[in-house]
């Protein structure tokens, strides 16, 4: 069995799974459905993905310092945070694949060097 794909029990309690790829073959095909791909150059996606960065910080802007797991936030307020997140993501997403970065493995080897860099007995 493939450890990286969901199990049914994960399915049946609506979890979603989404790998990189599978996030970025959505993407592409909704750019193309809606003939978006004629903007979405490097830097268009770059600017757009710094514009979703301050509308999540903005959810921050005057919370001051909020504890792991946001104990005290109304679930409307985390689902807001989560379609920032996604929009976040969803922008980086298309920027490294429009770039043609495997974001993936760019992020792996990036893990790797930071362990290199930065090793345990450091801390």
């Amino acid at each position: 069995m493939d450890s990286s794909r969901p199990s049914d029990q994960d399915e049946m309690k609506g979890k979603a799974f989404a790998c990189l790829k599978d996030l970025s073959m959505k993407l592409d095909e909704f750019a193309k459905a809606r003939d978006w791909e004629q903007y979405h150059s490097p830097r268009n996606l770059l600017l757009a993905l710094v514009g979703e960065v301050g509308e999540l910080s903005e959810i921050f802007q005057w919370r001051g310092e909020v504890p792991k797991g946001l104990p005290n936030w109304e679930e409307s307020d985390k689902e807001h945070l989560g379609e920032e997140l996604s929009d976040v993501l969803l922008y980086l997403i298309r920027l490294a694949d429009i770039c043609g970065i495997d974001l993936g493995d760019a992020a792996i080897k990036k893990i790797v060097k930071n362990a290199k860099k930065y090793p345990p007995k450091l801390f």
